[in-house]
């Protein structure tokens, strides 16, 4: 019997198109890995095993089953996006346990390509943190289960680097899609701004919030993407040198990068120059200021999001971060640093047309209750972890990691690619070009 765990949806969804596979058998082995296997990684907080068959069968009768493009694709969602007859909980206990009454269009259009949802992910309090823990439990890395996931899509990245899932859906407003793909071994892009549906929480975090795919191979990330933006996913190889530019320091003064991530990201651009590629050392000219709008935005946002809800049932950190996102929320709102943050790095990407990175400063932080500790503890935790991410949130342009190499401990590496506006397919060809030269490990091996 053929095994569709571990399979991309590329594979997937062409053999149910081709009736080699039903949307059933495919839906039901990935509920039986995820029965056998999450007590032991906390990736769901929701799994809708009754219901995703039903919706497996429903999908293997309508007419146009050999033409959807993501025909019996499981799928997991994260849990800040409505799931239609889903409570949303977004990490917390201060929100309500309603079923939402509709889809996001995130999940509408996945849904009406084929994908079955079957389950909603585990969250930090209202995707706060850079660790996925909180009332739900504690979202452990499937290839390092002493290890944090990552947040604030850990639940998404570890369904997925499990096996658990082929993709998920999840989004990024200081890294939150990039920091746990790069802990998990995955490929995801954070679009610029306006390229797909953004719509999430209470303003998208001042618009620096964007939903994207979490896949394990780069023609996943480009199928969900594509259906996302209502397009069709472009499969040329890509032709022609790109200017690349290696930047191995961390954009935020006095945060070190450790070894293993400026060495991935050093051999990357090996790869990329035997590729034909013009690669040279250059420092992209971040602010000294960096870190301070950084932190103003990231607060405010979630003062904004936590509106409405009962301090009494939000954590400690998460109050903190609210009550002092409240004191910048004003001065957010009418702020023009990342108008500034864009014109210093216009031309920089005017010399460049990539730029690579190290994803991650240093490997996440250990599986532990974060959630019970200090806002500081938490800050300081999460900024040595990932200070490379919220420049590209800050300007609202794209960005991706992409698996390259292991650390000491066996756990993937990773390293990132920005861009400016509208190089999305760009930093997709690229990272294709890096998975054809240097392919990855695409399953933790937790059987």
């Amino acid at each position: 019997m053929t095994s569709w765990v571990g399979r991309s949806a590329v594979e997937i969804a062409a053999a149910v198109r081709e009736k080699r596979a039903t949307p059933r058998e495919v839906v039901a082995e990935h509920l039986d890995r995820i029965a056998r296997l999450d007590g032991r990684v906390g990736a769901f907080r929701a799994v809708r095993a009754e219901a995703a068959l039903a919706e497996a069968d429903e999908l293997a009768a309508r007419g146009d089953l050999a033409e959807l493009p993501l025909a019996g694709v499981p799928l997991a969602v994260k849990d800040n996006l409505d799931v239609r007859g889903e409570p949303k909980r977004n990490g917390s206990a201060a929100t309500p346990d309603t079923p939402a009454a509709a889809d996001h269009v995130t999940v509408a259009r996945l849904r009406a390509a084929g994908a079955v949802v079957v389950g909603l992910t585990n969250v930090p309090e209202l995707c706060v943190f850079g660790t996925t823990d909180g009332v739900h439990g504690i979202t452990r890395n499937p290839w390092d289960l002493t290890r944090s996931a990552g947040g604030s899509s850990g639940g998404s990245a570890a369904a997925v680097a499990a096996g658990m899932a082929p993709i998920a859906l999840g989004n990024d407003g200081m890294g939150s899609l990039r920091i746990p793909a790069a802990a998990c071994g995955l490929v995801t892009l954070k679009p610029g701004y306006g390229v797909l549906p953004a719509r999430i929480g209470g303003g998208d975090w001042f618009g620096m919030s964007e939903n994207g795919p979490l896949a394990t191979t780069v023609a996943d990330a480009r199928l969900m993407c594509a259906v996302l933006a209502g397009t069709e996913p472009s499969w040329a190889p890509m032709t022609g040198t790109r200017r690349i530019a290696v930047s191995l320091r961390s954009p935020v003064a006095g945060v070190p990068v450790d070894a293993p991530f400026r060495a991935a990201a050093r051999d990357a651009a090996g790869v990329l120059i035997k590729a034909g590629h013009q690669v040279r050392r250059a420092e992209p000219p971040y602010p000294a200021a960096l870190a301070v709008t950084a932190l103003a935005h990231w607060t405010a946002g979630v003062a904004v999001d936590a509106e409405g809800l009962d301090p009494a049932l939000l954590t400690r950190r998460t109050r903190t971060q609210a009550a002092l996102g409240r004191r910048f929320l004003k001065g957010v709102r009418a702020s023009t640093a990342r108008d500034a943050l864009r014109r210093r790095l216009e031309p920089f990407f005017a010399e460049h047309d990539i730029l690579l990175t190290p994803a991650l400063a240093r490997r996440s932080p250990a599986a532990e209750p974060w959630h019970e500790r200090s806002w500081l503890r938490n800050a300081l935790v999460n900024s040595a972890c990932s200070p490379l991410s919220p420049p590209w949130n800050l300007t609202g342009w794209p960005a991706m990691s992409v698996p390259f190499g292991s650390l000491p401990s066996g756990a993937p590496c990773a390293v990132q690619l920005a861009g400016p506006p509208g190089s999305e397919q760009d930093l997709l060809d690229l990272a294709a070009r890096i998975e054809s030269l240097r392919p990855w490990r695409r399953t933790a091996p937790l059987d």
